[in-house]
């Protein structure tokens, strides 16, 4: 029986190898064990921002909740991040957003607010082992809807030492993000990808790498 390890096998000559080695250094560093939430961003500049960000920190799925806003990428901004993470979209329900915390709460992800609350913890005392989690970023104005904030698990924030009150989205998440990725690196937690999960994903990489994937996988499958 023929497996994805040899499908690999057999796409991976016909990708130019420094372009192999970045796929394959790439993809031992992905990560679902942090994942990040977009709530109804309508600014194209910052959520491409964010995109980016994610790419490259190792985050390989960002969910992306539309109740009012239709998410939009501004292909100057995100040069390419989009085609190497995995967009999940929540637009079909009549609420979308404790649909997507419901959802990502089966798959065993801790809902994390980031914003200022009551209860809320700074993000150097932020404990990355009790669990994976789920970042929830809202939009720079109204910031997450309270239904969101009603439903989370744990809050956030980055300290602040000025008069102004927030960064913008898409700074805010490089900087939690950075600082998260350092920490899942530093504790002795499972943060990686499974194998099955890297194979997947590099196949797919790969087909992005190569003209008429079909092509191939027609005569590796008879």
């Amino acid at each position: 029986m023929k497996t994805n390890k040899d499908f690999i096998d057999f796409l991976s000559p016909h990708v130019n190898e420094r372009r192999m080695g970045l796929l394959n250094k790439a993809i031992e560093n992905r990560t679902r064990y942090m994942t990040v939430v977009l709530e109804d961003i309508y600014q194209p500049h910052n959520a491409s921002a964010v995109l980016r960000t994610c790419d490259c920190f190792g985050v390989q799925d960002i969910h992306i909740i539309e109740n009012t806003n239709k998410y939009k990428i501004n292909p100057t901004v995100v040069r390419g991040a989009s085609k190497w993470i995995d967009l999940i979209k929540f637009n079909t329900q009549e609420n979308n957003t404790l649909f997507a915390i419901n959802t990502l709460k089966k798959h065993g992800y801790r809902i994390i607010a980031t914003t200022p609350h009551t209860n809320d913890v700074e993000l150097q005392d932020f404990d990355v082992t009790k669990g994976k989690f789920a970042l929830f970023f809202g939009s720079e104005m109204p910031g997450l809807s309270k239904l969101m904030l009603d439903n989370a698990d744990e809050y956030l924030k980055i300290p602040m030492y000025g008069f102004t009150e927030s960064f913008n989205i898409s700074v805010s998440a490089s900087i939690i993000l950075h600082h998260l990725r350092l920490q899942l690196q530093t504790h002795k937690i499972d943060w990686q990808l499974t194998q099955d999960e890297k194979e997947l994903i590099l196949i797919d990489w790969i087909k992005k790498n190569i003209k008429h994937p079909e092509n191939y996988i027609k005569t590796f499958y008879g």
